[in-house]
C-alpha cells in the first residue's frame, strides 16, 4: 500500500501545473500577490504529507485563489487621476477570457511603468481621507484645466513650468481635494531722498482651493484669495519709480506702490477632457485674471519671497485682479491657447468691495511649456478706459515671457524669469523689461530682480502724464525660514534697492536713490 501512495504522488508531481493567469497581467506590479489559501486534511490521518504533495497542493491554490481587486494608486510618473486617460498609450493587459473569475480590475487598469516610487492611494480611499499632503501630492495630480502636472498652474489661467513648487496644505473631503496656503509679511519699507520716505505694513495672501475630478476626466475647480494690503492704508507704501492708481479718486500715486484689494480672486473653472492629451476650459472670476502676461509677479518663483512690487507691474500683470472676465481656451499636450472677456477699468480706491461693470475688454495668450523646465508665453490686449483719472483713453499690451525653473541640490530650486512688456496710448509705446531670479535651498532664498521702464507718470506736465523718461531698479535680497510646526515657517529676510534715473530727474531725486526693506514673514503650506 505504501508503495503505491509513493508511486501516485511521483505521478502528481510529473503533471505540470496549470499556468496562473491574469494575477501577473492585470493586477498593478506594486499591489502584493494574495495569499494562498490552505487546504484542508484530506483526511483525519496523523501522517505528515510528503514535500512532492505539498509542492503539488501549493501550485493547485495558487492556481485556484481568486485575486483580490486592486488598489487604484497615483504614480508619480502618471499626470493623470485614476480612471482618466494616459499621456502614453496603456499597457496591454490579458483578454477577458484570461482572467480568473470575479477579476475586478476592469476600468481600473493602470499602464505599468518602471517607477514604483512614491505610490499614493487615490483620493477616495478611505486612508487618505482628512490627511495633509505635500508637494509629492500635486506632482502626480493633474490640472484643474487639462490632463497636465498641477504643478504647471499659476495665477488665474497662467502657466509655469512643470518642475514649481505648488504648495500648500492639501485635504481630502470626500470627492474633493481642498488645499490651503497663506503667505503674510511684516515690512518696513525705507525709501532715500527728497521722493522717498518710510512705512511699516503688512501685505500677503490667504489662498483656498478646491477641485473635484469626474470619472470621464472633466474636472471643477473653486478658488479664492484674499489680501491683508487693504491694512495699509489707500496710499499704498513708498517705492522709488512706482507708479499707477489713485489713492482718492483724484490724485495718482507716484514713487508709491498701491494696495491690492482684499479680493484678489474669487473664481471657477471647468474643463472638459477631450482626450489623453487635449482639452477646453471655461474660467470666469469676479475678480479674477484675464489671459495676459505671465503669472502675477507674487506667484512667480523667480521672485515671490521679495515682499517689494515691481515697477513694471502695469506693463506685465496688473490685470491680475479684473472685476468680471470670462477664459475659453484649448489645450492640447504643452500647448494652450485661450481669450478672455473681461472689464478693463483697474480697481478703484475703494479697496474692500467688489466692483462690477461691462466685459468691454479684450486678450488673447498663448503659451508653450517645451519642456519640463521652461515656459514660454505671448499675449496681447486690448483694455478700455483703464485708468480712472483718464477715463476716455483706452490701451493696447503685447506681453512675452520665458520662465525657467531647475531642481538644484537634493531639495533646491532654481527659477528665472525674463519677460517684456508694452502698453501703447495714443501713439506713444512704453516698454518694460524684467529680469529676476531666485535660488531657494532648504532653509535659505536668495532673489533679486533687474527692471527698466519707459515712464511718464513720474512728473506730471499739468495732467496725469509727463515727459516719458527711461528709469530702472536693481534689487537683491535674501530670507531665512524656520520650522516652527508642522506646514508653519517663520522667515525674517531684507533687500537692498538701486533706483537709476536719467540726469533730467537727479535732481527731483537728489542723484540715484537707494531704499531697503526688513521684513518677517509666516507662510502656511
Amino acid at each position: 500500500m505504501r508503495s503505491i501512495l509513493s508511486l501516485s504522488a511521483a505521478t502528481v508531481a510529473l503533471i505540470p501545473a496549470p499556468p496562473v493567469v491574469g494575477q501577473g497581467m492585470d493586477m498593478p506590479m506594486h499591489h502584493p500577490m494574495p495569499a494562498p489559501k490552505p487546504e484542508k486534511a484530506a483526511s483525519q490521518s496523523k501522517k505528515t504529507a510528503s514535500p512532492v504533495k505539498k509542492a503539488a497542493r501549493t501550485r493547485k491554490s495558487a492556481t485556484a485563489a481568486k485575486p483580490t481587486p486592486p488598489l487604484q494608486v497615483m504614480r508619480s510618473t502618471d499626470h493623470s487621476p485614476p480612471g482618466h486617460e494616459q499621456h502614453g498609450p496603456p499597457a496591454e493587459s490579458a483578454s477577458p477570457s484570461a482572467r480568473p473569475a470575479g477579476d475586478a480590475v476592469t476600468g481600473h487598469e493602470m499602464p505599468a511603468t518602471p517607477a514604483m516610487n512614491h505610490v499614493m492611494p487615490v483620493p477616495d480611499a478611505p486612508s487618505m481621507e482628512h490627511k495633509a499632503m505635500g508637494d509629492e501630492m500635486a506632482h502626480v495630480m493633474t490640472g484643474a484645466l487639462g490632463p497636465y502636472p498641477m504643478n504647471r498652474e499659476a495665477s488665474g489661467t497662467a502657466w509655469q513650468p512643470d518642475t514649481s513648487e505648488h504648495s500648500g496644505v492639501q485635504v481630502m473631503a470626500g470627492n474633493w481635494m481642498v488645499m490651503g496656503h497663506a503667505v503674510l509679511n511684516g515690512v518696513y519699507s525705507w525709501q532715500g531722498g527728497p521722493r522717498g520716505g518710510h512705512k511699516t505694513f503688512a501685505s500677503g495672501m490667504v489662498m483656498g482651493m478646491a477641485k473635484r475630478d469626474f470619472a470621464n476626466g472633466n474636472a471643477l475647480q473653486l478658488r479664492a484669495m484674499l489680501s491683508p494690503d487693504p491694512l495699509m492704508g489707500k496710499s499704498g507704501y513708498p517705492l522709488h519709480l512706482a507708479s499707477g492708481e489713485t489713492a482718492d479718486g483724484e490724485t495718482p500715486l507716484v514713487d508709491r506702490q498701491h494696495p491690492h484689494d482684499l479680493f484678489m480672486e474669487l473664481s471657477a473653472s471647468y474643463s472638459q477632457r477631450l482626450s489623453g492629451q487635449d482639452s477646453m476650459f471655461l474660467y470666469a472670476g469676479l475678480p479674477g485674471e484675464p489671459a495676459f502676461g505671465p503669472p502675477a509677479f507674487m506667484h512667480r518663483m523667480s521672485i515671490m519671497d521679495s515682499p517689494e512690487a515691481p515697477i513694471s507691474h502695469h506693463w506685465l500683470d496688473s490685470t491680475h485682479i479684473t472685476f468680471g472676465v470670462v477664459t475659453v481656451g484649448f489645450i492640447h499636450n504643452a500647448m494652450k491657447i485661450e481669450a478672455s472677456r473681461f472689464h478693463g477699468r483697474e480697481p478703484d480706491q475703494h479697496r474692500y468691495d467688489i466692483e462690477t461693470g461691462p466685459l468691454d475688454s479684450t486678450a488673447v495668450r498663448l503659451s508653450w511649456n517645451p519642456a519640463s523646465e521652461l515656459s514660454l508665453q505671448a499675449s496681447w490686449a486690448h483694455l478700455k478706459s483703464p485708468e480712472q483719472l483718464e477715463p476716455d483713453e483706452n490701451q493696447t499690451r503685447w506681453s512675452a515671457s520665458a520662465i525657467y525653473t531647475m531642481r538644484i541640490a537634493a531639495e533646491g530650486l532654481w527659477s528665472t524669469t525674463l519677460a517684456w512688456g508694452r502698453r501703447t496710448s495714443g501713439h506713444e509705446n512704453l516698454d518694460a523689461w524684467v529680469l529676476e531670479s531666485a535660488v531657494k535651498l532648504k532653509h535659505w532664498t536668495v532673489f533679486g530682480r533687474a527692471e527698466r521702464t519707459q515712464n511718464n507718470e513720474l512728473v506730471s506736465a499739468g495732467g496725469h502724464h509727463g515727459p516719458t523718461y527711461d528709469v530702472g531698479k536693481l534689487s537683491l535680497g535674501a530670507v531665512r525660514d524656520f520650522q516652527v510646526a508642522d506646514h508653519v515657517k517663520f522667515g525674517v529676510g531684507g533687500l537692498y534697492a538701486f533706483n537709476l534715473v536719467p540726469s533730467a530727474l537727479e535732481e527731483a531725486y537728489d542723484g540715484a536713490p537707494k531704499g531697503a526693506m526688513g521684513f518677517f514673514r509666516l507662510k502656511i503650506e
